[in-house]
């Protein structure tokens, strides 16, 4: 029988034009996933970074036409997929809506619309490959909040095979695209976190580790010498490391050409356009680097896509929950946050061992 079947593309989202650069960086900092700390001091804080950083952030999102790409990157996205999803289940109906968690189209919006057109199913797909507290976990309340129907619900995909496969791609084709440069090193810049989220039980770096063995893994000889790093770090808590910067730096001692992949995002935005390609870009210049080409995100790089639509259909066959690919457990035990750990999914003891 034929379904109507919604698929949710859950992303952070980005301001649309400059006024709305201040607004988006207040709804990001008052999320209790982002900060946490008591209503009335998570709200002041939000207030005084949104207001403090307002002017910048304009700035930088001025170079980029005066907003975020992010979400007409994600509409690419979301047309790609439901493309892939109608070739290989011709007898369904798909529709892909975008649910941005600090700016529009926001959660609240994206129900109203998949309640409207009345679907049969409902998949949760987070955009975020590692799960984390602050983006998979915080979309999945702000859909229930919103009164969400119920749905089946993608966790995480660290190493699927075609994400894997996509940023593999990706990296070697930057580096054949540089000229095979001798001497390279590839880094693999993620946002970062508190080190105080890892400890209370997040998984992201972990997976994010995950993520980057996989891809390391399929890359030739002279790309496997790589670093983890990460990027973005705001306010003054301690966060995990090493920072982009520093990796940037110990590169360019070591006579490095630096080869950056973005390897927790999945769209251009300004992280990627601003962050990494001008503000780490003339640093590597500035000390020394022998070359700096960074990877671009994944987009719509087909494996990529191919990855969603697996996703999805993996999800509309199995029962309706918190699933990880194919139903297996990711994260070991001390990452209690993980919600296929709540949902009481357990990993066998051989690999219990080898991911401790």
């Amino acid at each position: 029988m034929a379904r109507r079947v919604a698929v949710v593309l859950f992303n952070l989202g980005g301001p649309d034009k400059p006024d709305s650069v201040r607004p988006f960086l207040r709804n990001l900092f008052r999320d209790p996933a982002i900060i946490a700390a008591p209503a009335p001091v998570r709200e002041f804080l939000a207030w005084l970074i949104s207001t403090t950083r307002a002017k910048g952030a304009t700035e930088n999102y001025e170079k980029m036409g005066g907003g975020s790409p992010l979400v007409p990157e994600t509409l690419k996205q979301a047309d790609a997929l439901k493309a892939a999803l109608d070739e290989a289940s011709p007898g369904d109906e798909f529709r892909c809506f975008l649910a941005m968690r600090y700016w529009h189209p926001f959660v609240k919006e994206a129900v109203a619309d998949v309640k409207a057109w009345g679907p049969d199913e409902v998949v949760l797909l987070p955009l975020y490959p590692q799960f984390s507290t602050t983006t998979t976990a915080s979309s999945m309340k702000a859909w229930k909040d919103a009164g969400g129907p119920d749905a089946r619900k993608v966790c995480c995909y660290p190493t699927q095979h075609d994400l894997v496969t996509a940023h593999a791609k990706l990296v070697e084709d930057c580096w054949i695209k540089a000229g095979r440069p001798d001497n390279p090193r590839v880094l693999f810049s993620a946002h970062g976190l508190p080190e105080i989220t890892v400890a209370k039980g997040d998984s992201y770096q972990w997976q994010v580790e995950q993520t980057v063995a996989a891809v390391v893994e399929r890359l030739p000889e002279p790309l496997k010498t790589h670093e983890i790093c990460y990027q973005s770090r705001v306010g003054p808590l301690k966060w995990i490391g090493p920072a982009t910067e520093e990796a940037i730096e110990r590169a360019c001692e070591e006579d490095k050409h630096i080869i950056l992949s973005p390897i927790a995002f999945v769209s251009e935005h300004i992280e990627t356009l601003v962050e990494l390609d001008e503000e780490y870009g003339e640093l590597a210049e500035e000390w020394g680097a022998r070359g700096y080409d960074r990877v671009p995100a994944l987009g719509t790089q087909p494996d990529f896509i191919a990855g969603l639509k697996t996703l999805t259909l993996d999800a509309l066959s199995g029962d309706t929950g918190l699933k990880p690919p194919n139903g297996a457990l990711i994260c070991p035990e001390k990452f209690g946050r993980c919600p296929c750990r709540e949902a009481g999914l357990v990993m066998d003891a051989k690999a219990e061992e080898k991911a401790a």
